[in-house]
């Protein structure tokens, strides 16, 4: 589900420390001078077995003439456009001022649900001096402390509350092994993702035949997400062109703020996610990321390595790229990597087939019987390691019903198994059944 909320509040309340523990990294820069927090930070996070898009704002000044406070102010009202709920923070040990009143007003307006995060509550005179905030009018309000954590499990409970799931689609034709013809039917989805001025719109331009959107030299040039149906050749899907997804610090005016948050929202909707890397320039930190935020959002991967017509080859050019790539990628290797050309439509429609084919991938059912006839198999070749005297013994596999494909171990010690033996299991189900291009999810359950 494409779900965001905006963290947003004047400045120095604790936004980015909140952020840091949603996503539990040390993302956002946290420091007692107002204003650090400049450009915008995207992550994502689980809770109650819910995920969804967090975005971390600046402060909101309502009045300031300075250069970085108004367009902090600008970009701030486009996450409360774009998100799907509010999280309003405020200082309990400042308590209410002119500019939490301010940032009230306009939430007002919003008809998204507002959750007042009241924050620096780690102690009862602070509880008591807190309640002040019920004032503003807002129906949720939640006291925390985002350096200890307090409070921000019943926040988040608030937050996920409000989100709904939605079934799992197959498609129609050629059912995955074990899938349920009763499910619904569904398009599958495919997001052409990458920096800026990689060839994405020449690419969806070439696979639909068409001159579907506006192609230039110039970074930036698609600002806003385009859906384009085909339905040519015995196969039907969604492409969808984004905007660029540039580094944090190079972001320089709202409206392309605006195109990133559609952007990531169009990687949720997507099943399948084409990205799209610079073959000239190389893998680079930004390609490495989106990839990271694909693959932790559970989508299917195809690497599309563009404008391999400027490169000069050899022997063995496109192995020894390859090599390098996935290095880069690793650990999650077992990725369908394909060398095209936008321009001279090189290998165009192969990008199709193996987008389609990951979309079969993903939507993978293996009957239970099956998979533990091997994984059991595999489990006895090599044992877990004993861990503090405990013969770790492993008794039964299944598949999960969730949209990523998930499997269950069942166990008499669950955690005590690390991750080098769960990194073995994962490459054995690879290995044993065809999950190329998708991310895999292993839990280890008390039998």
């Amino acid at each position: 589900m494409s779900y965001t909320v905006a963290i947003v509040g004047r400045p120095n309340v604790g936004k980015s420390t909140l952020f840091n523990r949603f996503l539990e990294e040390r993302k956002a820069i946290v420091d007692d001078i107002s204003g650090v927090t400049r450009d915008r930070q995207y992550g994502v996070t689980e809770w109650n077995g819910k995920t969804f898009n967090v975005i971390d704002t600046g402060g909101f000044v309502p009045d300031s003439r300075d250069m970085f406070e108004t367009e902090i102010r600008k970009q701030v009202k486009i996450a409360i456009e774009e998100a799907n709920a509010i999280i309003f923070m405020v200082d309990a040990a400042v308590g209410l001022t002119d500019l939490d009143s301010s940032m009230a007003n306009m939430l007002r307006r919003s008809t998204k649900p507002v959750y007042v995060c009241v924050n620096k509550v780690d102690n009862s005179t602070r509880a008591l001096e807190g309640t002040e905030f019920y004032g503003m009018g807002f129906e949720h309000n939640y006291f925390v402390s985002s350096i200890s954590g307090s409070g921000t499990g019943e926040l988040l409970d608030a937050v996920t509350t409000g989100m709904k799931d939605e079934p799992v689609k197959v498609v129609n034709a050629d059912l995955p092994e074990g899938a349920d013809p009763e499910e619904e039917i569904a398009i599958p989805k495919i997001a052409i993702m990458g920096q800026p001025n990689v060839g994405k719109s020449s690419l969806l331009n070439a696979m639909i035949g068409q001159d579907r959107t506006i192609v230039s030299d110039i970074a930036g040039t698609t600002r806003d997400t385009i859906h384009t149906h085909y339905n040519m050749f015995q196969k039907e899907f969604v492409l969808i062109d984004t905007a660029g997804i540039r580094r944090k610090n190079k972001e320089k005016d709202d409206l392309e703020f605006y195109s990133i948050i559609r952007a990531i929202k169009a990687m949720d909707e997507a099943d399948v996610c084409l990205l799209v890397i610079d073959a000239v320039k190389g893998v680079t930190a930004q390609d490495l990321s989106i990839f990271g935020l694909a693959a932790k959002k559970g989508k299917g991967i195809v690497v599309l390595v563009n404008k391999w017509d400027l490169i000069e080859k050899e022997t063995n050019t496109a192995r020894d790229y390859e090599k390098v790539l996935k290095d880069k990628l690793a650990p999650f290797t077992d990725v369908p990597v394909l060398f095209i050309s936008a321009l001279e439509k090189t290998r165009i429609f192969k990008a199709i087939e193996l987008a389609l084919d990951v979309y079969e991938n993903k939507h993978r059912k293996v009957a239970t019987s099956k998979l533990n006839d091997i994984m059991l198999k595999v489990v006895q070749n090599y044992q877990a390691p004993v861990v503090r005297g405990h013969i770790i013994k492993i008794k039964f596999v299944s598949q999960l019903p969730t949209r990523v494909p998930s499997f269950a171990f069942f166990t008499n010690f669950p955690d005590d198994i690390k991750t080098p033996y769960r990194n073995y299991l994962e490459n054995q189900i690879r290995a044993n059944f065809k999950f190329t291009g998708v991310p895999i999810r292993i839990y280890f359950r008390k039998k």
